[in-house]
């Protein structure tokens, strides 16, 4: 899919971050790959998006993608192409199944099973209630225009303005617009619970199979995701220890959906908690919800969230 790599705006394109090249029936390779400023590795939607949409690739069009669960094993490098292996462990009446290996250099960095079902449309249904009092996505900023105005306050230090100038660099160059659904009078950004909301949408996107719009919602839905486990702790890279920030790295991401025709176009509201956190490790969850207040998918994750201790007796590495 040849697909330009901006557009007037200068962010990327979503469809160029997910542009795989097929090379045979189940292998697929990566065209591009984002290094988000002073990360470990490739951004983990990214390598979520790829792999399942490389699994999509390989499952007859009559089945919806309904979950997906991976493992990220080794941090995958940027200048280097992935290259995601399909595997078919089941096909079934109703289910089919998929293992995805992604490979760098000989060596398996992620690992995803993922699973597509032929749509129930008549079944019963339930869901939890999108939260009350939301601001609309129309009355909130855009990350990138908070994070430039907080770089200006005089009080911040040089290192936090540089990390805050970096992040608003990245978000404006962002496939994906993201607003912080905070009520103007919360000082915090997440309640006592550990609870956050987040306002997120695909840049720039036309025409799409609605396979293709669940790829861009699994790519999406690990922004500021495991950053919810650290802010919970009241950890930063620019804190002092016990309250640095010393690593910060996904471990494992799942998702189930529950509406298969998504638009990652408009506009979906990622509820998040964090549950709890502690030993080194961050567990958060989410709910992606329309505007319109219908839950489409349900989001897991755990990552690495550790501090800088006082005597670290360590470098920091998984």
């Amino acid at each position: 899919m040849e697909t330009p790599a901006k557009d007037s705006a200068e962010h990327e394109l979503i469809t160029a971050s997910l542009d795989l090249e097929r090379l045979e029936k189940n292998l697929f390779r990566s065209r591009s790959l984002w290094l988000p400023s002073r990360a470990r590795g490739v951004f983990g939607g990214q390598v979520i998006s790829q792999a399942l949409l490389s699994a999509t690739n390989c499952v007859d069009a009559a089945y919806s993608l309904h979950s997906l669960h991976c493992y990220f094993l080794y941090s995958a490098d940027a200048s280097v192409p992935i290259v995601y292996h399909v595997e078919t462990l089941r096909q079934g009446r109703s289910y089919t199944a998929c293992n995805v290996k992604a490979v760098q250099n000989g060596q398996c960095i992620f690992a995803m099973t993922c699973s597509f079902q032929r749509p129930e449309l008549h079944q019963p249904t339930h869901q939890w209630p999108m939260p009350t009092d939301v601001p609309h996505p129309d009355d909130c900023p855009l990350q990138e225009d908070v994070y430039e105005q907080m770089a200006r306050l005089e009080n911040v230090s040089a290192e936090a303005r540089e990390r805050m100038l970096l992040y608003a660099h990245d978000r404006r160059h962002s496939p994906i617009a993201v607003k912080h659904a905070r009520l103007p009078d919360k000082k915090e950004s997440f309640d006592e619970h550990g609870t956050t909301m987040y306002w997120l949408k695909a840049r720039g996107v036309g025409h799409l199979e609605p396979s293709f719009h669940k790829c861009i919602v699994a790519y999406l839905s690990d922004l500021a995701f495991i950053g919810l486990a650290a802010r919970t702790l009241k950890l930063s890279y620019v804190g002092k220890p016990p309250k640095r920030l010393s690593m910060m790295s996904s471990l494992d991401h799942a998702m189930w959906f529950y509406d298969h025709n998504v638009n990652s176009a408009d506009w979906l509201l990622h509820v998040m908690e964090c549950p709890a956190a502690g030993s080194g490790r961050g567990f958060v969850q989410g709910r992606l919800y329309t505007q319109q207040g219908q839950l489409v998918a349900v989001t897991t994750q755990e990552g690495v969230v550790r501090a800088e201790l006082d005597e670290p007796t360590s470098k920091a590495k998984l």
